[in-house]
């Protein structure tokens, strides 16, 4: 008697096959992981089948001979879409059709008979696959339907939501499994952390201590009463909050404190800190790693390095960290705005993979002003959902609140944490804000060198580089921008501090880069005219250990041509910025950021942007142009949801020796990708026209097809104001600045 045929998932380089993965075992492997991730939001059922049949092609005979050693191609991934839509109800086949038929490739587009998802399903002349119902049985799912809920009438959004996280649950589990079978060595380092009882000892145990150090006076106990705020409406059930604290308010541990008491207390599973700025991540990530291990806490964006960490006796951390930030397994995530919402709206499955980790969580998003205006009510729209439907809390935490109750659901309205927002601001005011109005170069020098220590934050790069160059002759006086890599700005901002904290001269001219979450104190600060919540960023960076009595904030508008807003954005948020003060001033108050300045200044730009504005590229529109067909444009979503928009080139700059040394590995290897993260740090972006003015000068080395190496750093780049271009004003220590 003939013995039954096997069928294999995976191969190794064994050829009797003895311990190559049978099929069915990773079909029913994923099935179990992917279900077990799908249970989070009540969707085992779908996740389950999904798992089942996202492999059914490699049942062919083609496919089997493929991992024998044939050079064949075999598309195994229709399949199981194809069996979806023969199986099952319409309304339940194409959420596994979209997952099965991307879990390799990417969510397609439902397209039409010619493209995406249709061109697929209509393929002709697959492999024969049938074999797999010899191994496999699929479920019934006529009593399942999604478990979700619209919100705002947007039935495509929170459909196509759904099918993303599903998405994610099945092509986690695959990785996972497939990870376990082929490196079970890496599989081993996942989930080497602590549990959150342990961390929330851990954090108790600082806190008391920290707390038993305070002084006793009035800013501290005001601390102490944000912090109590936090623990105690932690007990309500998973919901979206605002925790609108003031700078210096102690928000980081305050917000920490609320999301370890309302995990705990709802039996949620993860934090996440969304983050506009690098600098703001690396601080807060230094903190918690501090307080609950290296092991703990991921910190992921484009910087960061695991080598720089410092990981104790935890020898496997560098590699289990690295793993972490492919689905995000771990108890404490900080990331940035574009990681997250970016993700949030991709197709692909190496971004999509992590998505499911955001069930059951607790969501703050720090500086929450910096939410991308042109994408505010998609992003929006994602956190309903993940509220609603996800059993997820999302917290909006800034010390300037935007106004976005108008933009959500009625069922979605946020609860605030803190019982007197407007009492705690007037106990944290540390300035004063004085309107100068029209200012030229020429007044504004004078009054910069009259001062003894003295930031001033300008709109545009060529602005700060003139103000800079009227300046410069006085000494101790820095020049911030973004020409500057950032190793350099690093440098440039440690030497600042370093005279702040002597009491000596220092005057900076600044883009507003310096707002981006930088810890640094001046007695004086000059802003530019722009939007109320810049200004309260730069107000941020004065008087801000509470020195003195008040600071000083002098807001100004330059009649210089290139000291005017360069954006047509910068020149919208400045002209509402100046009617929301011009507001202020008429209602006399006597206080130009308070609450109220605000929230008007919030109300007058969603207002002036409208829906359009608001979702610029129109991804909530794409969604529901079609959604009573479930068909939905993945591929076109995730390419125009960009937070940065293409059109500009990262210019390595051989800044210092290790720069230089890098860059010299870099030539020497056959693998350059593995230097791109040391080198984040020794980058400019620059736009396309001065690109290929360096090229035509010879400046550039090209190293591979994707590293772009400044090759003369003395000829293009100032220690004092970083890189120039030779065609401004003629001279070699010019900068062009768009």
């Amino acid at each position: 008697m003939t013995s039954p045929a096997l069928y294999y998932a995976h191969s190794t380089d064994n050829p009797d096959k003895s311990d190559w993965q049978l099929l069915k075992d990773h079909l029913t492997n994923v099935a179990k992981i992917a279900s077990d991730f799908a249970s989070d939001f009540n969707s085992g059922e779908f996740a389950n089948v999904g798992g089942l049949l996202h492999d059914i092609g490699k049942y062919s005979t083609e496919f089997q001979r493929r991992l024998e050693g044939a050079s064949i191609s075999v598309d195994h991934s229709t399949a199981g879409a194809k069996e979806a839509r023969s199986t099952y109800h319409k309304s339940q086949s194409l959420l596994l059709e979209y997952i099965i038929a991307g879990h390799h490739g990417g969510l397609l587009n439902y397209g039409s008979p010619e493209s995406g998802l249709v061109e697929r399903l209509n393929k002709r002349n697959l492999p024969d696959y049938s074999a797999y119902k010899g191994e496999i049985s699929l479920p019934d799912l006529n009593s399942v339907r999604p478990n979700v809920k619209k919100i705002q009438n947007q039935i495509g959004f929170t459909v196509s939501f759904y099918t993303r996280m599903l998405y994610s649950c099945l092509v986690d589990a695959d990785s996972l499994d497939t990870e376990e079978f082929m490196r079970p060595e890496k599989s081993f380092l996942r989930g080497q952390y602590d549990s959150f009882d342990v961390l929330i000892k851990k954090f108790q145990d600082h806190m008391g201590k920290k707390l038993s150090r305070v002084e006793e006076n009035k800013i501290n106990r005001y601390r102490k009463e944000i912090y109590e705020q936090c623990e105690e409406t932690a007990a309500m059930s998973p919901q979206m909050f605002t925790l609108t604290v003031p700078t210096g308010g102690g928000k980081t541990l305050s917000s920490m404190a609320f999301a370890l008491e309302h995990l705990k207390k709802n039996g949620l599973e993860r934090i996440f800190y969304v983050i506009p700025y690098t600098s703001i991540i690396e601080q807060n990530a230094a903190i918690f790693r501090d307080i609950f291990g290296s092991h703990n806490v991921l910190e992921h964006h484009s910087n960061f390095d695991p080598k720089t960490i410092d990981l104790g006796n935890f020898e496997s951390g560098e590699e289990s960290l690295r793993l972490s930030t492919e689905n995000w397994d771990m108890p404490i995530v900080v990331t940035t705005n574009i990681q997250f919402f970016e993700s949030l709206f991709s197709n692909k499955r190496s971004r999509c993979r992590k998505l499911h980790n955001l069930a059951k969580s607790v969501i703050i998003l720090d500086e929450a002003q910096m939410l991308p205006t042109g994408y505010l009510k998609p992003c929006l729209a994602a956190l309903s959902e993940l509220v609603r439907d996800y059993g997820s809390t999302v917290v909006i935490c800034t010390a300037t609140q935007p106004k976005l109750g108008e933009l959500l659901d009625k069922d979605i309205i946020p609860r605030e944490i803190t019982r007197s927002p407007k009492e705690l601001y007037e106990a944290f005011r540390r300035v004063h804000v004085s309107r100068l109005g029209d200012l030229n170069d020429a007044d504004l020098s004078t009054r910069l060198k009259e001062q003894h220590q003295v930031l001033c934050i300008v709109n545009t790069r060529k602005h700060a580089k003139k103000l800079y160059d009227s300046l410069s002759g006085l000494g101790n006086c820095y020049h911030l921008s973004a020409r500057m890599c950032p190793v350099h700005r690093r440098k440039q901002l440690a030497e600042i501090k370093r005279l702040l904290t002597e009491n000596a001269d220092c005057r900076v001219i600044s883009t507003q880069l310096i707002e981006a979450g930088v810890d640094i104190d001046f007695p004086v600060v000059y802003r530019a005219m722009t939007g109320v919540d810049s200004i309260a960023q730069a107000a941020g960076r004065c008087n801000r250990e509470g020195t003195s009595a008040s600071g000083e904030v002098y807001v100004f508008t330059s009649t210089e041509k290139y000291g005017k807003p360069g954006t047509p954005w910068q020149r919208r948020i400045a002209e509402i910025g100046e009617m929301a003060l011009g507001d202020s001033d008429r209602e006399g108050a006597n206080d130009a950021l308070s609450l109220s300045t605000v929230e008007n200044y919030f109300h007058k730009l969603y207002f002036h942007e409208g829906d359009e504005g608001l979702d610029k590229k129109g991804i909530l529109r794409l969604l529901e142009n079609r959604s009573a067909e479930f068909a939905f444009p993945f591929e076109d979503v995730s390419a125009a949801f960009s937070i940065i928009e293409e059109g500009t080139q990262d210019l390595i700059i051989p800044y210092d020796n290790n720069a230089e040394s890098i860059i010299q590995d870099l030539r020497n290897t056959d693998f350059p990708w593995i230097y791109a993260r040391k080198l984040q740090g020794y980058t400019v972006n620059i736009y396309p026209n001065e690109f290929k003015e360096l090229e035509r000068a010879h400046a550039i080395d090209i190293i591979g097809d994707r590293f772009y190496v400044m090759n003369d750093k003395n000829g293009y780049y100032s220690e004092k104001t970083g890189l120039l271009n030779r065609n401004d004003n003629g001279t070699q220590d010019s900068l062009l600045i768009i």
